[in-house]
């Protein structure tokens, strides 16, 4: 087995880049409009050939807005659920469609899928171009049919920071709390895309920031799979997803 990856646990996929937000905080800068999404047949069998190999106990799937294609998301974590990965995460902004028969059907899908712990993105930075209320809507489809959903806020400079951002944060969570969803740690905002353009005054110049889903390249742990198929600079299209593994070195 390639030493480099020889302890790996977990598989997240970029379901797509597109995006129904246009996040200040975000560090992909403005996402692709495109919809491009990874092809859904091509991931569940990178799902289990890779499981097939090492043991996985995660599986994450984001984007983007991954809800845009609902049933690729769904199919994944199917799959995960089905040869046994434990832990089996939906990032989202909850915000995919208006039409309320289809957040119901998406929410009824996601939770049968297997999905346990469905982090729900909400904060001042999502809720300045995200319309609230459909995201509630979702929340509440999410609870009637059993789900784990848990709020993820976004955080400027720390949680406990009593920045304007932060502020606005709290009274966005507090207009959740009939549903008494779980709040969860959130994450603290990395300076990158467009936290750099529209937040610099935030972060301390000459301060170096550790990137926290910075991985080691001599140990990977984590494996992303894009939406183009991409994987450690290769592509699960033309390659086994296993295969790539094998070949990976480090790059220089």
């Amino acid at each position: 087995m390639n030493e480099y990856v020889k302890d790996l646990n977990r598989i997240e996929f970029i379901i797509t880049n597109a995006c129904t937000g246009r996040c200040k905080h975000c560090s992909q800068s403005n996402h692709i409009n495109s919809m491009q999404s990874v092809r859904c047949a091509d991931a569940q069998r990178a799902v289990e050939d890779i499981a097939g190999q090492y043991n996985i106990t995660s599986l994450m799937t984001f984007g983007g807005e991954p809800l845009l294609f609902s049933d690729t998301v769904c199919a994944v974590h199917k799959t995960a659920s089905r040869i046994g990965i434990s832990k089996r995460q939906l990032i989202t902004n909850g915000f995919f469609s208006k039409d309320g028969n289809v957040i119901k059907a998406v929410a009824k899908n996601v939770v049968e899928s297997g999905i346990n712990d469905i982090l729900l993105s909400v904060d001042a930075f999502h809720q300045e171009t995200i319309p609230l209320e459909y995201v509630k809507r979702f929340a509440e489809a999410l609870k009637s049919n059993g789900g784990a959903v848990r709020l993820q806020p976004a955080w400027l400079v720390s949680i406990d920071d009593e920045n304007p951002y932060n502020i606005e944060t709290k009274k966005v969570l507090e207009e959740f709390s009939y549903l008494n969803i779980p709040v969860g740690q959130g994450n603290v905002i990395f300076p990158e895309g467009n936290a750099l353009l529209y937040l610099r005054e935030y972060f301390s110049d000459g301060k170096e920031y550790k990137n926290p889903y910075d991985e080691d390249v001599m140990h990977l742990t984590s494996v992303s799979i894009e939406p183009d198929g991409t994987m450690l600079r290769k592509s699960i299209y033309t390659q086994s997803a296993v295969e790539i593994l094998d070949l990976y070195t480090p790059s220089e």
